[in-house]
């Protein structure tokens, strides 16, 4: 996370976003920094999702906003469904006890992802304030959070921002092996049963493109966003049927 801002513009409260393709190129080590400063209002939050842009910085820093080039995204008919991955999805759905929600508890889901430790990073970008704005995201509709639950007991999820048809993946947690790659096929099997296309994950990672993600130029992606979030809005609701668009005889509905 960059200690020196001063290269990029400074948001005053009500100032607009400058253009995403005045944000900082790949070779200057800070590949999509944008802008710094504004706040964490459900408006500016929406105007920025809106935009390809999003938040992320550390204690002590100013909002940081960002919009790299590449970016990474998950079209879901690329997802990677390994055979270990789809075992653990047919196990986990013979089992009564262990069960998918959506939504029901995105304030510990967000709060696990905090304190998820992560390779190669000191503490969490996701602060308390970040925690509040993305509440009150999820409070109007916005954000979403996908969960695994084993006995009554939250093991591993995600949450992400849905705008029309447009979902932007936030982060991930887990308490045991592959509860958030279960989560995440969730995600994709749902997306698959209402024509969503892709699910943005911003930056490329090991992980992410173990899973089938892949990079796209910034512009590509910007005319995916352009065009998805004037669709109507989803109905996050989950259904163990969603599973047949992944995984085919496996629906329990």
């Amino acid at each position: 996370m960059p200690s020196n801002t001063s290269s990029i513009p400074f948001l005053e409260i009500n100032d607009p976003f400058p253009s995403p393709e005045t944000a900082m190129k790949s070779d200057s080590g800070l590949n999509g920094l944008l802008a710094a400063g504004g706040d964490l209002s459900v408006d500016r939050l929406l105007e920025a999702y809106g935009q390809g842009i999003f938040p992320w910085f550390n204690k002590n820093q100013p909002v940081l906003w960002w919009s790299p080039d590449p970016r990474m995204v998950l079209s879901v008919d690329s997802f990677k469904l390994h055979r270990s991955l789809r075992k653990s999805i047919a196990s986990f759905l013979a089992r009564p006890d262990h069960v998918i929600k959506f939504d029901s508890a995105f304030d510990q889901v967000i709060r696990h992802c905090a304190h998820a430790k992560r390779v190669d990073q000191n503490g969490t970008w996701i602060q308390d304030e970040m925690i509040t704005a993305y509440l009150d995201l999820h409070d109007l509709g916005f954000s979403h959070s996908v969960e695994t639950w084993v006995n009554d007991r939250l093991v591993g999820g995600l949450y992400c921002v849905s705008i029309g048809h447009c979902v932007f993946g936030e982060s991930m947690f887990s308490l045991q092996s592959n509860a958030s790659k279960i989560a995440l096929a969730a995600l994709v099997a749902y997306a698959k049963a209402h024509g969503i296309h892709w699910i943005d994950c911003q930056q490329n990672t090991k992980h992410l493109a173990s899973m089938g993600a892949l990079e796209m130029t910034r512009c590509e992606f910007l005319n995916q966003v352009a065009k998805d979030r004037i669709k109507p809005a989803l109905d996050w609701q989950y259904r163990s049927i969603y599973w047949s668009e992944i995984m085919p005889n496996r629906s329990l509905d």
